[in-house]
């Protein structure tokens, strides 16, 4: 039987696999890059969140791999997290084939790891600095990968991992197959794909710099010192499914979290301070509804598939303007509809108006009737009308009137 995803070139057993997990239609990433991946060539996939790009690289490396053999194909990853969610994309997907998938990543023992790897692994999904520790003791070795894929590549070079990525990039064969997944394009890339890769394909979806056309987003100047009363009513305002609430610091999400917390909200936390096993129960807790808020820094801003987040509140404004874009994607995924609020106070005028330079476009600035604001120039309207459209006091789509 013909599928939406058979037309393009993938088995019946992937078809069918796609079609259990409930995809119907492949996205526009998915079509640029799935046939051009089968074929064998190299690609330079982006897009935005949300779009599967985990999807349009797993589904036709499985189908080339096809059966059990030795290490054929590594998957590099900036975060554990990550990482985590291909390995288990991956299993999900080649159900239907012998195909063996594992995982390495740092912040845990090494014991499983090596024995997986010693048993005899198909893919591989790693963080760079655990698997050149592996490498090192010869649990593994990348003589015989004929596909190499470097997934969130742009954020790999924002944590200063290029050094090592490109000791792992010379342990593989020249002969390979090379995939770059990013949600953005930044020019330092070009060097790196240059010397990585051969005639790459680029498949690039959509606009860069703004995030997904699904996603309602504005800006709520407040003073600080009334942030987490805004932060509140915003709450309570709002029939909301699940909110991810992101800090610029670990102190701040667990200061936030315990207040949301005393305030009777059931609050997962996530940052890098907290212990794997702890970040992986929070965000397994989110996914499944045991929490209805988390509290994150950006270390759940990029990548990361939580399906169904309603709402993303930025109590803080990221520094960098990308990084909006990143952490508003995370709703509004997968073709529904979301909103992101950003608590924006006198300090972060500069920040806000960064953002909207790097977007091209004016972020429309909200107040909410009967919340009773200090007064602050940041309601100056001429200041305003410097940076942004006419503010409207309409709440938008999801607040109770």
């Amino acid at each position: 039987m013909d599928t939406a995803f058979s037309k393009l070139g993938l088995s019946d057993a992937l078809a069918f696999a796609v079609q259990e997990m409930g995809y119907l239609e492949p996205t526009p990433i998915q079509r640029g890059a799935i046939p051009v991946v089968l074929a064998g060539g190299d690609v330079i996939g982006s897009a935005q969140t949300g779009t599967g790009k985990t999807a349009a690289f797993a589904l036709p490396i499985i189908q080339r791999l096809n059966t059990h053999g030795k290490l054929r194909c590594l998957i590099l990853e900036p975060t554990r997290e990550l990482a985590l969610q291909v390995e288990e994309a991956f299993q999900k997907f080649a159900k239907f084939t012998d195909l063996r998938v594992t995982i390495v990543y740092g912040g845990v023992g090494y014991g499983k790891q090596t024995e997986d790897l010693r048993r005899g692994m198909d893919i591989l999904a790693a963080t760079p600095g655990r698997l050149l520790d592996h490498l090192e003791q010869r649990n593994c070795s990348l003589e015989n990968i004929d596909i190499l894929v470097l997934d969130e590549v742009d954020r790999m070079l924002d944590m200063g991992f290029l050094p090592d990525v490109r000791r792992i990039v010379q342990k593989c064969p020249t002969e390979r197959q090379t995939l770059f997944v990013t949600a953005t394009l930044p020019p330092e890339l070009a060097q790196l794909a240059g010397w990585a890769l051969r005639n790459p394909t680029t498949v690039e979806i959509g606009r860069q710099r703004a995030p997904a056309e699904t996603v309602s987003h504005g800006f709520y100047p407040v003073v600080a010192a009334q942030k987490f009363e805004l932060l509140q009513l915003l709450m309570e305002q709002t029939e909301y499914k699940s909110v991810l609430i992101f800090c610029r610091t670990r102190m701040g999400a667990d200061r936030i979290a315990s207040r949301l917390q005393s305030k009777g909200h059931t609050v997962g936390v996530m940052h890098s301070d907290r212990s794997q096993r702890e970040r992986v129960e929070a965000l397994d807790g989110f996914k499944s509804g045991k929490y209805e808020v988390l509290v994150a820094t950006d270390i759940a801003a990029r990548g990361l598939d939580i399906a169904g987040v309603s709402h993303v509140i930025n109590y803080d404004v990221p520094e960098n303007a990308e990084d909006y874009v990143h952490r508003i994607g995370r709703t509004g995924r997968a073709q529904t509809t979301g909103d992101a609020f950003t608590l924006v106070t006198e300090d972060d005028v500069r920040d806000a108006r960064s953002i909207e330079r790097y977007m091209g476009r004016a972020v429309e600035r909200k107040k909410i009737d009967g919340f009773p604001y200090v007064y602050s120039a940041l309601f100056d309207e001429k200041i305003q009308a410097e940076a942004a459209p006419k503010t409207s006091s309409r709440l938008h789509r999801g607040m109770r009137r």
